[in-house]
């Protein structure tokens, strides 16, 4: 009997933990690259990289970069509202890529590299707006905020070996990250860190 009602305390508690979390989805260009600053961000509870956007109801690597079904790679993030906003999120966001962009990200050329914001509801999509009216006005950027924001759409997860790729392959990972122009980028608008 104690055992049973100890098991059952214990199913409340991690739905009552899953209960409490939400997710935001956002694309901004190689996810591989959007994947560190949303993991080392108190709150965010996990991060999967894949695809959604598209027209077709399923989404691999070899298509989406083949430009097949006009999927972008995304980052879908989970995130404990209690400890990091839906603002501070877009923050994460804004500061990881050129919002300036509309033709992709840095040397990443494409629809499948386009950055968005994916809102799940109208108070997403309000604070989205918001966020990227201040970045227009912030005065960091000489040509216009075009990031498109855009209703939720199914999300796909990309494969094994793109998850996390950073910590699997960090050499790999950090000649793409620098060679791709993001670092320079990001560093010229906003500072070294």
């Amino acid at each position: 009997m104690i055992k049973s009602l100890l098991t059952l305390a214990l199913c409340v508690l991690a739905v009552t933990a899953q209960a409490e979390t939400k997710t935001a989805v956002f694309a901004g260009g190689c996810f591989w690259c959007m994947q560190p600053p949303f993991d080392q961000a108190k709150g965010v509870t996990q991060t999967i990289v894949g695809y959604t956007g598209g027209s077709k109801e399923t989404a691999n690597y070899n298509l989406v970069s083949a430009h097949k079904t006009q999927h972008r790679e995304a980052i879908e993030v989970t995130y404990d509202p209690a400890e990091i906003s839906y603002d501070q999120l877009l923050d994460i966001f804004w500061r990881n890529i050129n919002p300036t962009q509309a033709d992709g990200q840095f040397h990443d050329i494409g629809l499948s590299y386009q950055a968005a914001i994916y809102y799940g509801a109208e108070e997403e999509k309000k604070i989205a707006q918001v966020s990227k009216e201040k970045l227009g006005k912030s005065g960091r950027f000489d040509k216009p905020i075009v990031t498109e924001i855009l209703p939720r759409q199914p999300f796909y997860p990309g494969e094994d070996y793109h998850q996390k790729y950073y910590l699997k392959n960090p050499a790999e990972f950090e000649a793409y990250h620098v060679g791709s122009g993001r670092v320079s980028y990001l560093d010229q608008i906003w500072g070294k860190k």
